[in-house]
């Protein structure tokens, strides 16, 4: 019985040598338990060793191996071979970024987005050592678990329409840690983020198309955390027009 092939095209983009990005047919094997990754992992290993592309963990973890596969952004560590077989797999950069080389995409400007919104904590207070752990309720946990789950991968930023039409748009990855953060009991950093946040590069950008949830590998929803980020920055729209308590 002959072995199974299955054809991949993949754009190709070598700066010294190419004006402009050109697709290279490569027939790999066609194993059923393979992913994407792996067939791009023969092609370098036994057919071409000059394909560029990013990857680490293997395991849907790291979230550097994102790439376009056949129009949609995915992590190629989690597009098996067996869900476009025996038809022909197109793999390109992730959209909405310039390209480096081969398939790596440059991440300069999502690094700088990401700065923007320090997703970090601040603490509301110095505390030492000696005072333990700062605790929380599961409740105050499952405020923001959810959030927490992002893994910077930048398909939601590669699946967005509105990053395509506007590239100051701060981004859903990069504005949901912001309110991952501000929705931490812990933390205390929300005003100094909200002049990022709630901008007009920021949330009020977002038209809710929903795109960059559907792509999430990790089930993060930053549509949502979008969507709760503009009605906590009404709230406090209308809380600044209230008159001081007490007076």
């Amino acid at each position: 019985m002959s072995e199974r092939i299955i054809e991949i095209d993949v754009l190709r983009y070598r700066p010294e040598t190419d004006d402009a990005p050109v697709f290279q047919t490569y027939s790999v094997p066609y194993v059923e338990d393979w992913v994407v990754l792996d067939a791009l992992t023969h092609i370098k290993d036994n057919l071409d060793r000059t394909l560029s592309f990013r990857w680490s963990c293997h395991m849907a973890v790291c979230g550097s191996c994102g790439m376009m596969i056949n129009g949609e952004p995915k992590l190629s560590c989690h597009a098996f071979l067996r869900d476009y077989y025996p038809g022909k797999i197109k793999v390109e950069p992730l959209s909405n970024f310039a390209i480096e080389r081969d398939l790596v995409s440059v991440a300069d400007d999502f690094m700088e987005k990401l700065t923007s919104v320090k997703p970090y904590m601040m603490a509301k207070e110095d505390r030492p050592i000696s005072a333990g752990e700062h605790l929380q309720s599961p409740a105050e946990l499952e405020r923001y678990k959810q959030y927490t789950m992002c893994i910077n991968c930048m398909l939601c930023y590669a699946a967005c329409p509105q990053i395509s039409l506007n590239p100051d748009f701060i981004g859903p990855a990069a504005l949901t840690l912001a309110h991952r953060y501000n929705l931490d009991t812990r933390d205390d950093g929300r005003e100094q983020r909200q002049k990022t946040a709630a901008s007009e590069a920021g949330v009020w950008d977002c038209t809710f198309v929903g795109a960059c949830s559907q792509v999430c590998p990790k089930h993060v929803d930053p549509a949502a955390a979008i969507q709760q980020t503009k009605i906590a920055s009404t709230i406090d729209w209308y809380k600044a027009l209230l008159p001081p308590w007490g007076k």
